[in-house]
């Protein structure tokens, strides 16, 4: 990382915000202590013309982020999905940031598809929109296929939006670094752990042949979904930076006023997009990890459709597990099996003491049950959160970043169409259908049988792994074999005939 780059790169930073007026107002939304208002306004004027000057016709907040480039627009493109952290004012403001982002000539975006598809743009398109949407990383075209008259939508990345990004990770690990040398309490909190899983979230969103592979996987495992659509991609007009897929007719779920003068219900909408978010969790393990409004869309019939899969996440089998029973641990109230939860997945040192970390999720679960979920605030939830864990010792899990990163943009869009939704009643049928068909009797056959399938693989095997530990307890070398050696013999000759046996009876 080099240093002095870094350094310039996070000074300019503060004196954008301060010059764009941005900084007192952003300080002011996050409830920031007088103290470190004092002291960024003190550290910030100084500098204060080296910051960038930004578009002035746009709102501060949104003339400084949009100034300071495209890893700033992701980070306000999440903001703009909590209302509660940031209030609705800025957070309306901050949708610009979804999907109306100033775009590049439609003359370098064809010359780009030109380039990538290798082939000229009139034998492949009867028409090719200016952009119909901009965003950080790539703008959207409106095209027809010469084949078939098709309207798909072409997706072309920025120029050098690859060496943009860089510049900006750079900075942030060098941030990371220096808070982890300066502030050795942070380090339980991983912020370069942080900061690397955000860079290789990135990495996948400047490749949209990865992203193509991203959309053709998604579409295949919620092809039964009812409500719910991906559009069809085509891989033989997809590369590096283009990505076309058939083109979705809808309403933007941003559009709140344009969706209720529809007539769609907006209550079921909300609790739609939460299900949805879970049910692609919990039962793949596959979701969508970029559900903001600017990625969603509501078609004519109501369904629900998804854009956008350059962010996806993955969770595996027994993570699932786990994070289904805290979740339906919270629904019930039931802190200690919570608390048991995270100690057995090793997500609390073993040396704490679990009813006292219960203890301190009570703290956290129950102002939450028997409010207005209008008057709860999701700000002073992660804070006290955030408190239990410093407490308890516990690590930051990168691998559930995007998960827990997930949930708080679902909940924030939910609330955007019901301010009222409860995201605990909504999640509860759709966890406790996961629980029964993953965690109990049912889902012990299941993995028995998952079990025996793996093993059944290995059968062909026994007999040469049987005689060669055989051979080895025989005639041993060297080294000093235990005098119970026969015993582990047979022990494992008695294994193996145990498999075998239930291999058979599974078998018939």
């Amino acid at each position: 990382m080099r240093g002095p780059h870094n350094i310039w790169r996070l000074i300019r930073t503060g004196a954008t915000f301060e010059r764009t007026g941005a900084m007192s107002i952003a300080l002011e939304a996050l409830n920031a202590p007088k103290s470190i208002r004092l002291a960024a306004r003190f550290l910030g004027w100084p500098f204060k013309l080296l910051g960038y000057k930004g578009d002035k016709t746009q709102p501060p907040i949104l003339r400084a982020i949009s100034a300071l480039g495209p890893a700033y627009i992701k980070f306000g493109q999440l903001l703009s999905t909590r209302p509660d952290i940031v209030g609705s004012s800025l957070s309306t403001e901050l949708k610009v940031l979804q999907d109306r982002i100033p775009p590049f000539s439609r003359e370098l975006a064809i010359k780009t598809v030109v380039s990538e598809l290798q082939a000229p743009l009139d034998s492949i398109f009867s028409s090719f929109s200016e952009p119909v949407a901009a965003a950080s990383i790539a703008q959207v075209h409106k095209a027809k296929l010469k084949a078939d008259g098709a309207e798909v939508a072409v997706k072309v990345l920025r120029p050098n939006i690859a060496k943009a990004f860089k510049r900006d990770i750079d900075a942030f690990f060098f941030a990371a670094r220096v808070i982890e040398i300066l502030s050795p309490a942070s380090r339980r909190l991983r912020p370069t752990d942080v900061i690397n899983h955000f860079n290789n979230v990135v990495k996948g969103e400047l490749d949209l042949l990865q992203e193509t592979a991203a959309g053709s996987e998604f579409e295949a495992t919620t092809s039964n979904d009812q409500k719910f659509q991906v559009p069809h991609i085509h891989w033989h007009l997809s590369s590096q930076s283009v990505m076309t897929l058939d083109w979705a007719e809808g309403i933007a779920l941003g559009n709140v006023v344009e969706l209720d003068n529809a007539g769609h219900d907006l209550n079921d909408l909300a609790k739609r997009i939460i299900e949805t978010f879970l049910r692609h969790a919990l039962r793949d393990g596959y979701f969508h990890a970029d559900m903001h409004q600017g990625n969603l869309k509501v078609a004519n019939n109501g369904d629900l459709i998804a854009l956008d899969f350059g962010i996806m996440g993955r969770i595996d089998e027994y993570t699932r597990r786990v994070y289904a029973e805290i979740i339906m641990g919270f629904i019930n109230r039931d802190y200690k099996r919570i608390a048991e939860v995270h100690f057995e997945a090793g997500y609390v040192p073993k040396n704490q003491d679990v009813d006292a970390f219960a203890q301190a999720l009570r703290a956290v679960g129950e102002p939450i049950f028997g409010e207005d979920a209008s008057k709860i605030s999701m700000a002073k939830l992660l804070t006290q959160l955030f408190d239990v864990t410093e407490r308890f010792g516990m690590e930051t899990r990168t691998e559930l970043i995007l998960l827990q990163r997930t949930m708080v943009v679902v909940e924030g869009v939910a609330r955007s169409l019901d301010p009222n939704i409860n995201m605990w009643n909504v999640a509860k049928p759709i966890v406790e259908n996961y629980i029964k068909e993953n965690i109990g009797p049912k889902a012990f056959f299941k993995d028995f049988v998952k079990t025996i399938q793996v093993l059944s693989r290995v059968g062909p095997q026994l007999p040469s792994m049987i005689e060669a530990l055989k051979e080895k307890l025989e005639n041993p070398s060297d080294e000093k074999v235990p005098s119970n050696k026969p015993n582990i013999f047979w022990l494992f000759v008695g294994s193996a005939i145990t498999l075998l046996i239930v291999l058979v009876v599974y078998s018939i």
